[in-house]
């Protein structure tokens, strides 16, 4: 009989995409691509401008269209050879499935995606865009007669996957945490849900995230590099 798979949740954070040429979705100065997050981040913000924030999302994708997976979700992808594996992510980019990911769990929704601003979540109205008609022009509506808006979880609003996030961690054999400064929730409390004993890895080039966290090994490296050591530690 077939030896069941170990199962290891991954969790990425914007470190993960770094390496890809992709800004962090929270800089410090409260800028994201030097607009300021609460303009094109915020329900307010779609409510006071849908034209700017649809036209912010459109650039976003033009550059995420002409960005590539590297070589940390490559890695994490080759994992599925031997591993049960599910990868939650707090990105917005499609780099996982990418780099051949097949179960990826996108807390803050996708860039490529987008839906009525009626109810983000009616998936009857989800669209997904391609690389060649990634564009969506202002005030273009959706199948239900409200604007289509960006399937991005904005600030404030509710993070509806972050339950089923929680399950899969609970279900983890090995737990890996890639470029999060597990500061932002709800995503950092998943943390709180693997259960006792259970090995965790923390990719991350800060030193100062991780204390306090019981099983865990800090790989004090970025995301490709990280990913490199931690692959030859799973295979010893």
């Amino acid at each position: 009989m077939e030896e069941k798979k170990k199962k290891i949740v991954v969790l990425t954070g914007a470190g993960m995409s770094v390496e890809s040429g992709l800004k962090t979705f929270r800089d410090a100065d409260g800028l994201w691509e030097n607009y300021p997050v609460q303009q094109v981040a915020t329900h307010e913000g779609w409510l006071a401008d849908p034209t700017l924030v649809t036209k912010f999302y459109n650039m976003l994708r033009r550059k995420c269209v002409g960005t590539q997976p590297n070589e940390g979700h490559r890695l994490v992808a080759a994992l599925e050879e031997k591993y049960n594996v599910t990868v939650v992510t707090q990105n917005v980019d499609n780099l996982h499935e990418a780099a051949g990911s097949t179960h990826v769990i996108h807390l803050h929704g996708e860039l490529m995606k987008v839906c009525s601003s009626r109810d983000v979540d009616d998936e009857r109205y989800h669209q997904l865009l391609t690389a060649d008609n990634c564009e969506i022009e202002p005030g273009t509506l959706a199948g239900d007669g409200s604007l289509l808006r960006p399937f991005i979880v904005f600030f404030g609003e509710g993070v509806p996957m972050i339950t089923v996030a929680a399950q899969e961690v609970m279900e983890a054999d090995i737990l890996i945490i890639i470029g999060t400064s597990l500061v932002v929730y709800p995503a950092a409390g998943l943390v709180q849900y693997v259960r006792r004993g259970t090995p965790i890895y923390l990719i991350d080039p800060s030193a100062s995230i991780g204390s306090g966290i019981p099983n865990l090994t800090h790989i004090q490296k970025g995301a490709s590099e990280g990913m490199r050591e931690l692959t030859k530690i799973l295979s010893d």
